[in-house]
């Protein structure tokens, strides 16, 4: 058994991304974000479809174009295939925990 709001560590140099299951087409993982922003010299341009849900904390998705979402525990986006993004923002003070599943 595991859970998803334990084993984090007490300082993240760097975002956590941990994967927590795959199969045929789809893969989960958790991600763990405090202050951490994607690389401001490029976009994420993923070749699978992106469902991500935030369980804990706040964070801000920029599409390229200009859209941002603003996401809180509960929210979730599908961010469909090879639509360029990125994180803009995640609360400093405290975990972001995300739920992100890839899929075909």
């Amino acid at each position: 058994m595991a859970n998803l709001f334990e084993a984090i560590p007490d300082g993240l140099p760097e975002e956590l991304f941990e994967e927590v299951v795959s199969g045929r087409g789809v893969t989960v993982e958790r991600i763990v974000s405090r202050g951490h922003t994607s690389p401001a010299s490029g976009w994420y341009d993923q070749p699978r479809h992106e469902w991500v849900l935030v369980l804990k904390g706040q964070g801000v998705v920029a599409f390229e174009g200009g859209e941002s979402v603003t996401l809180g525990p509960g929210d979730h986006l599908t961010i469909p295939a090879h639509r360029r993004h990125r994180v803009a923002w995640t609360a400093p003070d405290e975990a972001t925990i995300w739920l992100a599943v890839h899929y075909d």
